[in-house]
């Protein structure tokens, strides 16, 4: 068993952007292919907080080594008052010979990065024609961080920087820490999220909002509004645009902005293509509405199993990581084989 925590999870990730983004880009691919299996999430919630939930996400990768494994990601968003990350996650990988666990990895930056890779992707793929000449963000935690890290590889640094938080403190901080990483964009801190809407045609909305309270009318024409935290937007939001999501069965559930959607409609005709058609050179479908695109990513745990069977065979091979070899049981003839002879007196 290979343990591997938060700081070599990061040393593997971190200022590899553009590896990450590909090992997403062809997870998206295989599962469109049907190289995966990826079953429903599993939501535990609790009776007296309806906020706080863990979330367990099984999945299959028919890669070339194949992986398998489970996320177990907890959300409780009070931990930001707390000066805590909102969310924690760990991810066990089991072998595929054995079934046994054979690597437990710190799962938040691996969650965290993968969202950031695929809404990249996702930017990219839709932006080919036209690039975006300013990005706005609605949200300024951990995952429009790596939103904008992520964007600032698939696609370039952005010339302007458009931020809003519901915590304008939240909003200040993000701000300095964004003009570190880029000293030659332009970065303002605006008062509502209409006006984030409004500034530029890339906006991401990565917020802790359980209820829908966001339009789009403040949208420019042809924007792409990355949806990454799924329950920001009212249903005739949903309805006005044009819809990508990464897999319509898994991101209408758990009440998200197009579960209501397809509730209020009765269908899914709303969905017009995927993640993964799009990264296989599919085209968008032709506007048959006026508004704008809107990514609504569930976030598969094939992308999270994709990732960590990266950063599990990194570390291995730089020697990073903790090893026990007695995890799991010890079979009876290992033990007695490793049990010194003794000689007949």
């Amino acid at each position: 068993m290979l343990i591997i925590g938060h700081a070599v999870v990061r040393d593997v990730l971190d200022g590899d952007e553009a590896r990450v983004i590909d090992i997403v880009r062809q997870a998206y691919l295989l599962h469109e292919q049907g190289r995966t299996s990826v079953p429903h999430s599993v939501f535990l919630r609790f009776p007296d907080n309806a906020r706080n939930r863990i979330i367990g996400l099984p999945a299959y990768l028919g890669a070339d080594p194949p992986a398998a494994g489970m996320k177990w990601i907890s959300s409780f968003p009070a931990n930001i008052e707390r000066g805590l990350d909102r969310a924690s996650a760990a991810i066990v990988l089991n072998s595929l010979d054995t079934g046994q666990p054979d690597a437990v990895i710190e799962g938040s930056v691996i969650s965290a990065a993968r969202t950031a890779a695929g809404a990249a992707l996702a930017a990219q793929l839709l932006t080919a024609d036209r690039r975006p000449d300013g990005l706005a963000l609605i949200g300024c935690g951990l995952i429009n961080q790596q939103v904008l890290r992520f964007l600032t590889v698939a696609l370039a640094p952005p010339a302007s920087l458009v931020l809003h938080d519901s915590d304008p403190r939240r909003a200040e901080a993000f701000a300095t820490r964004a003009a570190a990483l880029l000293p030659a964009t332009t970065i303002s801190v605006v008062g509502s999220a209409e006006e984030a809407l409004a500034a530029h045609r890339l906006v991401s909305i990565a917020t802790t909002a359980s209820d829908p309270h966001l339009e789009l009318t403040a949208c420019q024409p042809e924007s792409v509004v990355l949806h990454l935290s799924l329950r920001d937007l009212h249903p005739r939001a949903v309805l006005s645009a044009r819809n990508v999501v990464d897999d319509p069965d898994h991101v209408c559930r758990e009440r998200t902005s197009l579960h209501l959607a397809e509730q209020l409609t009765g269908g899914r005709d709303f969905i017009h293509t995927t993640i993964g058609r799009l990264a296989g050179g599919a085209a968008l479908p032709s506007a048959d509405v006026p508004g704008p695109v809107v990514v609504s990513p569930f976030g598969l745990g094939v992308l999270d199993i994709a990732l960590a069977q990266h950063v599990r065979d990194t570390a291995a091979r730089r020697g990073l990581g903790v090893r026990i070899d007695d995890f799991t049981p010890v079979p009876a003839a290992a033990v007695a084989t490793a049990e010194p002879t003794r000689e007949k007196p």
